[in-house]
């Protein structure tokens, strides 16, 4: 284990006590007050906190340095995209060494009959390049640049992309006239990320979001005129519902989605009459989520919908468009165990999209026989899923493959042929050789007796794992069904050439295992995350994989709110824990649904407002309200951004002040200009992660490895 260097006094945040009252139970909060962004107090804390991590850190500085130098020397740095065809153009990004951000380019198409893509070389130059939009002009003047949305019209004369320079996900509209280069006067600030032009390019779709940050609202725009004149074309004032809208593969319809995080509802607008009065779908029914994908069989306009009523893992049916709420023809029966993700039409076929014992899987679909054919992969772990795929009728489609040893790789699928042609494998430079490293599954025995997964990765050079105790990396998230998949990272191979297994827990409220795995960690039931994970880390201490002195576990968002619950629960298992952006003062804010989020939140975690019974569970598990006295606390790195929307800065600046009362050796590392995901630009997130990396080796004892 790393040591602990000596460093000036920690700062101490000022205790204000404010009172909260629910439910019979009196709670004086005593940092409540770091709420308050714009105090100028707040800000001074901050900054105090931030000066107190880099000097406790600063010995790290060289270490850093050189892990951002491992990523970068492994990284091609000039490098351009596989081109996606769309229409009579190929639409590919370059990235440029020296540059944070891609420079978004299309070129022309040979003939009309041209499939494969051109075999482009980074930095040469392309017959017919047109320079779409360089990202790295847009951000200039800006510490921090995101695009939210990013399209051209069907008839490829106008480009619409919208922009973030805050972190705050609210973006702004921009477009621009392919053909002269000059920017329109159309300007349409605070919306939400996702706008799309209508099929003839007259109109643009976009969302905004309400005072809670919640899209609630559909708006029409016609391009060419003032956004105070755009038309609502859909507004949901349910705060349970998140609203998008998007069109059909096929340009048929206009679909607006609503969903919340147990149901689903569907609007249909004919793409030919934005003017029209949308459709309903199926109208919600509590609890029962679908999605529908149109296509055209035997000539007539359908919908497949995938959907969970009375089939927990989800079923495919097939319904009339013109009558979605009429007979129901059952496509794919419901095979439990068997999560049925969602399904790509096609003009000719379909693609779906599954999980079966942990891992994403695909399959091409015919109509006609309305069986499917797996995409069958042969190595033990791997994520699989569809990539680039907008045109109607193409004669195959774009699959990204890639596992934790095997690089991202792009492959098309001839539907007709089964045939595979390899079109890109993300390059990794210095050598690399995926047969160095090995990747596995083990199994951990939960509480109640239930099956963990666990899913590893090492470099064979330091042995196999179990053989003895090594340095270990786990990583968890756990809720909203979201699924940890074995992806290739470069940054990764710091560690593991270091000698550092690094694993992930797939515990329940994830959705590895299928919807049960999910239900089984939500609401009254969440407890089972950080049990799951306890149980990983003790399976993989009492089995000889590593020690307690040397492992580290990290979590983000959700899985950082995991972080804090297991600090609580059994500290003694872990040398470090790193929570990015981490919900770890859940039950204050899912306590007040003026916050962001919150209200759409109490169908995963219960509404302790209305509820004793969850509010007493919420209190039992929130790290902010069970961090104890006269216990051992792990070393904490804490990371947060000022401007995060999704989970703020205030969650864990109240939790590190609360560990320091009790002795903790916890840190605060606030970026004052970046959003939920981090800071913006490549090369500012690889000094991000060096960060992160070093303070995680540091704890390891493999920072001079």
């Amino acid at each position: 284990m790393g040591r602990v260097r000596s460093a000036p006094e920690a700062p101490r945040a000022a205790r204000r006590p404010v009172p909260r009252s629910h439910h019979g139970d009196e709670v004086e909060d005593a940092y409540e007050w770091l709420r308050a962004k714009d105090d100028a107090g707040v800000r001074s804390h901050l900054e105090a906190e931030n000066a107190f991590t880099e000097a406790r850190t600063a010995h790290l500085a060289p270490l850093r340095e050189q892990i951002f130098e491992e990523i970068r020397s492994r990284t091609l740095e000039t490098d351009m995209s596989v081109p996606v065809r769309r229409g009579q153009w190929w639409y590919y990004t370059r990235s440029v060494e020296g540059q944070q951000y891609g420079i978004h380019c299309r070129a022309p198409l040979g003939s009309p009959d041209d499939w494969d893509p051109p075999a482009l070389s980074p930095g040469s130059e392309v017959p017919g390049e047109q320079v779409l939009l360089d990202a790295n002009r847009e951000a200039e003047g800006h510490e921090f640049f995101a695009l939210g949305s990013f399209e051209v019209s069907t008839d490829t004369t106008r480009l619409l992309y919208a922009v973030d320079t805050v972190g705050d996900e609210r973006y702004t509209i921009r477009v621009r006239d392919l053909e002269s280069g000059e920017l329109l006067p159309d300007e349409i600030p605070d919306t939400f990320a996702g706008a799309t032009f209508s099929p003839d390019g007259r109109h643009i779709v976009y969302t905004t979001v309400d005072e809670a940050w919640r899209p609630d609202t559909v708006w029409l725009h016609e391009v060419g005129t003032a956004a105070s004149a755009d038309r609502t074309l859909f507004h949901e004032p349910d705060d349970r519902y998140w609203v998008g809208a998007g069109f059909t593969r096929s340009d048929r319809y206009l679909v607006i989605e609503l969903g919340s995080s147990i149901t689903s509802e569907e609007w249909l607008v004919d793409a030919d009459d934005l003017s029209g009065q949308p459709r309903v779908v199926w109208p919600r029914q509590e609890g029962v989520e679908y999605s529908s994908s149109h296509a055209v069989v035997d000539g007539e306009d359908v919908l497949y919908i995938v959907h969970n009523d009375r089939a927990l893992d989800f079923e495919l049916v097939r319904v009339r468009a013109a009558d979605p709420q009429g007979p129901r023809e059952v496509v794919l029966a419901h095979e439990p165990g068997q999560r049925l993700l969602g399904i790509s039409t096609f003009r000719d076929w379909a693609v779906l999209a599954y999980r079966r014992d942990g891992l994403s899987r695909l399959a091409t679909f015919d109509y006609a026989t309305g069986s499917p054919t797996e995409i069958a992969f042969d190595e033990e772990l791997y994520d699989v899923g569809t990539a680039g795929n907008p045109e109607w009728a193409p004669p195959m489609i774009r699959v990204a493959f890639g596992s934790f040893v095997t690089p991202s790789t792009v492959v098309d699928l001839v539907v007709a042929t089964d045939e595979r042609r390899i079109r890109k494998q993300q390059p990794v430079l210095g050598g690399y050789d995926p047969a160095a490293y090995g990747q596995r599954r083990v199994w951990a025995l939960a509480e109640d007796g239930t099956r963990i997964p666990v899913s590893l990765v090492w470099r064979r050079s330091f042995g196999e794992p179990g053989e003895k105790p090594r340095p270990l990396h786990l990583y968890g998230y756990g809720s909203y069904e979201h699924s940890i998949d074995p992806a290739f990272s470069i940054a990764r191979l710091s560690e593991l050439d270091r000698g550092v297994v690094f694993a992930v827990a797939h515990v329940r409220g994830g959705g590895e295992m299928g919807r049960s795995w999910y239900e089984d960690g939500k609401l009254l039931s969440k407890r089972n995350t950080f049990t799951d994970f306890v149980a990983v880390a003790r399976h993989l201490v009492h089995n000889g994989y590593t020690d307690a002195e040397h492992l580290v576990a990290e979590g983000g968002s959700a899985g950082g709110l995991l972080m804090g619950a297991v600090a609580n629960i059994a500290p003694e298992l872990f040398a470090g824990i790193l929570a990015v952006v981490p919900f770890v003062d859940a039950l204050t804010t899912i306590l007040d649904p003026s916050l962001p989020l919150t209200v759409i939140e109490w169908d995963e975690w219960g509404n302790p407002l209305e509820d004793p019974d969850v509010y007493a569970y919420m209190k039992a598990y929130t790290p902010y309200e069970n961090v104890r006295e006269g216990v051992t606390y792990p070393r904490i790195l804490a990371v947060t951004s000022l401007n995060d929307t999704r989970v703020m800065y205030v969650e864990p600046a109240k939790w590190v002040a609360r560990l320091r009362e009790v002795g903790a050796d916890a840190l605060l590392k606030c970026e004052m200009s970046a959003g939920h995901g981090g800071v913006s630009g490549r090369y500012n997130s690889w000094r991000e992660r060096a960060y992160e990396l070093a303070w995680i080796f540091d704890v390891l004892g493999v920072a001079d490895a």
